[in-house]
């Protein structure tokens, strides 16, 4: 964790670019691989910022690797539990809101931690969330992206998107925007991480199919 001085967590600011899009028939969620410390890349393989929380739910990773590692073992961990005492998976809804609480427990430090939850709620469908550094907590209707290539993300997914596009059209959609954002900040690259998440559960997907369009 951070302390209330803001000059630390500016200077420890780290690159990526994640992706969230909800549409009528679920969510995509899309990472770049570049795992970088500043201007520093310390991970040119690949980097998984994409965490299965459960069949219905998963969050995208951007900020600090081992703040990020603590706030999502305590995510795992609470719908394990909620599974074992209720007999059916937590709600996205209240998993969002228990996150928001474990950040904002933190102060008067901070949790480095920018991520998108998103997942298929069986009351509300497709679903995601923003939520920051200090907690704050934002339902998205549309899609969100986090991490310094967000700007051209955004420009993107601002242009392509529509709430009834099909799933296979939104993961178009997510690898055009993070790799619009990869061509343009040096803080993310090394390749597309993609899933998606509907009512028949999670999905991991292959992002070359998608790449060599954008290629020919």
């Amino acid at each position: 964790m951070l302390s209330r001085n803001n000059e630390g967590l500016n200077r420890l600011m780290t690159g990526t670019t994640t992706v969230g899009i909800v549409i009528n028939d679920g969510v995509v969620l899309a990472t770049d691989r570049r795992v970088t410390a500043g201007y520093y890349i310390a991970h040119r393989k690949k980097g998984v910022k994409i965490w299965k929380i459960d069949n219905h739910i998963a969050a995208t990773m951007s900020g600090g690797v081992a703040d990020l590692q603590k706030v999502l073992d305590s995510l795992t961990a609470m719908a394990i539990q909620y599974k074992v005492d209720t007999g059916k998976p937590i709600s996205v809804k209240a998993l969002a809101n228990y996150a928001s609480l474990v950040v904002f427990s933190s102060r008067p430090y901070v949790y480095l931690v920018h991520m998108i939850l998103g997942g298929w709620d069986p009351d509300e469908g497709p679903i995601i969330y923003m939520l920051d550094f200090f907690g704050t907590l934002t339902r998205e209707t549309e899609f969100m992206s986090t991490g310094s290539g967000s700007p051209t993300a955004f420009g993107v997914l601002e242009d392509g998107y529509r709430k009834d596009m099909s799933i296979e059209d939104a993961v178009r959609l997510a690898v055009r925007a993070v790799r619009s954002a990869i061509y343009h900040d040096p803080g993310s690259g090394e390749g597309i991480d993609v899933v998606t998440i509907t009512k028949e559960g999670y999905r991991e997907v292959d992002s070359t199919p998608y790449l060599k369009e954008l290629i020919h």
